[in-house]
């Protein structure tokens, strides 16, 4: 049986692109735009290989990647971004991810990698550079990546991607299902952990980290 694939990409031409170069092998069984649409998409169609961005909206795709690992261990996650910094790839490999793909070269990486993910096996796209291979082995270093994926809660996560997509507190409150008050301490609490003090200085930490795109 051909295996079962699920896109997380906030680019529709890059999700055409890529059900159209997959289809050829596996099934291409749905597609997502945002973190949340492609953890429900992955409960209701369970895939054999999640293939995801990191950059995407309401939540990123470290943070998709880490609740889907812990929910459906079996599915192999390979991540397809423009993120090539050995920061990202740490942290995408934190989360149980069995590939790491530059979107730049998916075109000529992406099937042999889903082969290797599917056979137990690591890939990291050479454009990484020469530790490709350690880097996808080794125990990740403490980097700026690293205080966003492990010294936030999850809930502090979430409030910051959406506090830097530009939402208000009352559309984080509608969007997370809790109280404006919960949003505002959670706010608060970000700030303290990261030493920032405004709005402005948290939007540009999300952005600098790959949380948002810019």
């Amino acid at each position: 049986m051909r295996k079962r694939l699920l896109l997380g990409d906030d680019h529709s031409l890059m999700l055409d692109g890529l059900s159209r170069l997959l289809s050829t092998e596996f099934d291409v069984v749905g597609t997502a735009t945002t973190g949340r649409e492609l953890i429900a998409e992955a409960d209701r169609l369970q895939p054999d290989v999640v293939v995801l961005d990191i950059g995407m909206p309401e939540m990123n795709g470290i943070e998709a990647a880490r609740r889907l690992a812990k929910t459906h261990p079996g599915m192999r996650l390979i991540f397809v971004t423009q993120q090539l910094d050995p920061a990202y790839v740490h942290a995408a490999f934190a989360t149980g991810a069995r590939a790491y793909v530059a979107k730049q070269s998916a075109a000529k990486e992406l099937m042999e990698a889903i082969r290797m993910a599917l056979a137990d096996r690591y890939y990291v796209s050479p454009l990484v550079g020469g530790e490709a291979g350690e880097i996808a082995r080794a125990e990740p270093r403490r980097n700026p990546a690293e205080l966003f994926q492990t010294k936030l809660t999850p809930r502090q996560r979430e409030v910051l991607q959406l506090v830097a997509e530009g939402k208000s507190t009352k559309e984080i409150s509608t969007c997370l299902n809790i109280s404006i008050k919960t949003v505002e301490f959670h706010r608060s609490s970000l700030m303290d952990e990261l030493g920032l003090r405004t709005i402005a200085e948290l939007t540009r930490y999300a952005i600098a980290q790959g949380i948002v795109n810019q």
